[in-house]
């Protein structure tokens, strides 16, 4: 496959870890990037956010998530995400400037073939 794939996460994710496992299953040359070595820039989060949604981007279901206040809940921003980047949904998969977040095994079949 000669479409790039980048695969955004956080390496010790039991979900990425599942994802990558798939793309090297299925002989699927990618590049990966840990949120927490490298964090996203306000740019590529404005992309993501408009690509997906906020609702669908962060991940309601973390710990980090439940730790914030009401008000931070209810402002989300780029200021926020890159303070605490576990409250992105992972991992998040882009493939000529197409994103799905989140790992379902049918879900990536349909995208990547």
């Amino acid at each position: 496959m000669n479409n790039a794939i980048t695969i955004y996460g956080i390496k010790n994710c039991d979900t990425v870890k599942k994802a990558l496992k798939f793309l090297t299953s299925h002989s699927i040359s990618y590049e990966f990037i840990d949120y927490r070595e490298r964090p996203i820039s306000e740019k590529q989060y404005e992309y993501l956010k408009k690509a997906v949604g906020i609702e669908l981007l962060v991940n309601r279901r973390s710990t980090t998530y439940r730790n914030l206040s009401d008000n931070e809940k209810q402002s989300i921003g780029y200021e926020l995400i890159s303070k605490h980047p576990t409250l992105i949904k992972r991992p998040v998969l882009i493939k000529d400037d197409e994103v799905i977040v989140g790992f379902q095994e049918k879900k990536y079949l349909d995208f990547l073939f």
